[in-house]
């Protein structure tokens, strides 16, 4: 019953059942797993699992470093348990696999039975299909306590994913505290209301909203994360997606006279960033602290949904293309990412961004997170670019999950459980030479329609367990092989670590909003509209 599904599991005769002279022992580059383990089954046992040996455990955690780094080998026996990883983070994985094999009152933060807490005796090989397995999360439209980072990331590293791509910034929102820059959190990280609803409807609560990370904040939440062998990867989002750094500094925009508030109503503000020499500077310094926060190797700068109107307006901006010899807007925004992508590479680092920096021809080196489809995918692999597989209609959580009028704020096409467990990552139509290229996947989670932990947990549950399958398991593998079954009883350990996830017969009464009234969408009409964002983005004549 393991989801997500692991590479090989060969059941053997007998169980193993932990008491009170159960000992816990590990290879010191393990000891960090071993005491969260023993913290986590102390917990929700009683029992107190006094440290050994690695050798004469009965819980061991050792390296071997013949396994893949995030493989792992987990053998139950009647007289001992061992879980063998190719690195500290293999042998994590293997943790979580063992605790799926416990009682799911084992997620529990203190004893509510007496057990027993037997464990059946089984072989596991496993490893993952991608390196990347991660979630975005959407702070910058509700913002997210650390708290509930914290807990995110726990949800996320009990289903064996490894990043965390937290979207910091966007027009209704600055999240994260810039020394150099005080009135982008001050002045940006709180606006005076919030649609209810679809943005079509044009509703507002009248209530302000707001919220930030100090940077100490931000570093607890990279160190927790870490402890866990997550990678939190940042977003500053740039050139669109900016109103709230322009309501901060007026000067960042086009209109440096009409100063504006941070963006109140849904979707892409069309005021975006001028590009001019001091405005490159800014951002420079921002991601120059941003770096400081965040070690991850990918930075993201955003580059989605940069609405141009202000840009074809802009005198400035068209002596500015004369000035560097670009021939339209869309080149110009791919001079303004590349600026920010030499200054990342210049610090060791790699940018990364939503798949419209491909509008313009950008060099080979970014990675890109390809939301519009495989097609998006296959154009990044062709051109030389790294991509993550996150298209809307297999992996954004935020679409309704059924058709059901109780769905709470239902808003783009239906996307069930099922139809993210059949998300495969890897795009058809992509040569073998260059599916290296997939680094792996994300699940994208917006949080316009999510304004509280609960609502966060409705939006990801159980399809974040879905997600998380595809993301790991063999794509070879029988058809889910039993997923159906093997999902009910993970919902069980769901209950046990407090999620309120969506249940397989529809929303329960506080999950609804018969208050906030969504926008459904039909495939065909959501297909015509990717065909219309897409229509930039040529591909290339052969393989990169």
């Amino acid at each position: 019953m393991l989801l997500p599904l692991p590479v090989t599991t060969d059941p053997r005769p007998g169980t193993h059942t932990l008491t009170g002279v159960t000992t816990l022992g590990s290879d010191p580059a393990c000891a960090g797993v071993a005491r969260r383990l023993r913290e986590t089954l102390s917990g929700s046992t009683g029992l107190p699992l006094p440290e050994a040996a690695a050798p004469d455990a009965t819980v061991a955690l050792t390296l071997d470093p013949a396994l893949p780094a995030e493989g792992y080998r987990l053998r139950v026996r009647p007289d001992r348990i061992s879980i063998s990883g190719g690195t500290p983070a293999g042998v994590f994985h293997g943790v979580q696999s063992l605790l799926q094999l416990l009682p799911a009152a084992v997620y529990r933060r203190a004893p509510v039975t007496a057990g027993p807490w037997t464990v059946p005796c089984v072989d596991i090989g496993d490893q993952p299909r991608f390196g990347w397995r991660g979630c975005m999360l959407d702070v910058a439209r509700h913002f997210v306590p650390v708290a509930g980072v914290l807990r995110f990331i726990d949800l996320l590293a009990a289903h064996k994913l490894n990043v965390l791509h937290l979207h910091l910034t966007d027009d209704q929102g600055w999240r994260v505290q810039i020394r150099r820059y005080p009135r982008l959190t001050e002045v940006g990280g709180w606006r005076a209301e919030s649609m209810v609803g679809s943005r079509q409807h044009e509703r507002f609560d009248g209530r302000p909203h707001g919220g930030f990370y100090r940077q100490d904040d931000i570093r607890e939440i990279v160190a927790y994360a870490a402890e866990r062998f997550v990678t939190v990867v940042p977003e500053i989002d740039l050139p669109g997606h900016t109103q709230a750094a322009i309501a901060a500094y007026p000067w960042l925009g086009n209109h440096p006279d009409q100063p504006v508030p941070v963006a109140a109503r849904w979707g892409a503000s069309r005021r975006v960033l001028n590009v001019s020499d001091e405005t490159v500077a800014f951002f420079r310094h921002v991601l120059d602290e941003v770096m400081e926060l965040f070690p991850s190797r990918h930075i993201g700068i955003g580059g989605d949904e940069c609405i141009k109107d202000e840009w074809r307006a802009s005198a400035a901006l068209q002596r500015r293309l004369g000035e560097l010899g670009l021939r339209d807007e869309d080149e110009m925004q791919s001079w303004f990412v590349q600026q920010f992508q030499r200054h990342l590479a210049a610090n060791g680092r790699v940018m990364f961004g939503w798949d419209e920096i491909l509008e313009g021809h950008p060099p080979p080196g970014a990675t890109v997170a390809a939301w519009r489809g495989p097609a998006l995918a296959v154009a990044a692999a062709r051109a030389g670019h790294d991509v993550v597989a996150c298209w809307d209609s297999s992996a954004y959580l935020d679409y309704r999950q059924s058709d059901s009028p109780d769905e709470p704020v239902p808003v783009g096409t239906v996307l069930t459980v099922a139809d993210v467990r059949a998300f495969d990552p890897m795009p058809p139509g992509l040569p073998a030479e260059l599916r290296h290229r997939v680094l792996g996947a994300q699940c994208n989670l917006w949080t316009e329609h999510a304004d509280s932990p609960r609502a966060v947990d409705y939006l990801a549950f159980p399809r974040l367990s879905a997600f998380a399958e595809a993301a790991w398991s063999p794509g070879s593998a029988p058809p889910w092989d039993g997923f159906d079954e093997r999902l009910t009883a993970h919902l069980r350990r769901l209950d046990a670590l407090g999620v309120e996830y969506r249940r397989p017969d529809g929303p329960l009464p506080w999950q609804r909003r018969p208050d906030a009234p969504g926008w459904p969408r039909d495939r065909a009409d959501r297909d015509a509209e990717l065909a219309a964002l897409t229509r930039n983005v040529r591909q290339p004549d052969g393989p990169a």
